[in-house]
């Protein structure tokens, strides 16, 4: 049996600014999360791919407000910078 993922500790060391918005990240990352792993079975941020979190900004958040998807976009670049990748997410 293993433990589900912690995006709240895989975050922590690089949610910044108000409570406010950490929690608005932690949210948006936690359902970012659970797509991913409901498409494409992937358990944990670590094994995503570019094209995972393209897909979430562009097909899953698809009809959605500008504002919306920008704050979205926050919150992916906020993940990619946490694993340490540099490749874009445009």
């Amino acid at each position: 049996m293993t433990k589900p993922f912690d995006m709240a500790l895989f975050l922590s060391g690089v949610l910044t600014g108000s409570t406010a918005t950490q929690q608005r990240h932690l949210r948006q990352a936690r359902i970012m999360h659970v797509a991913i792993q409901k498409r494409w079975q992937r358990e944990n941020p670590w094994v995503w791919q570019v094209k995972h979190v393209r897909w979430f900004l562009a097909f899953y958040l698809e009809g959605r407000a500008n504002t919306t998807l920008y704050y979205y976009r926050l919150t992916a670049r906020l993940i990619w910078s946490r694993m340490g990748r540099t490749s874009s997410l445009r």
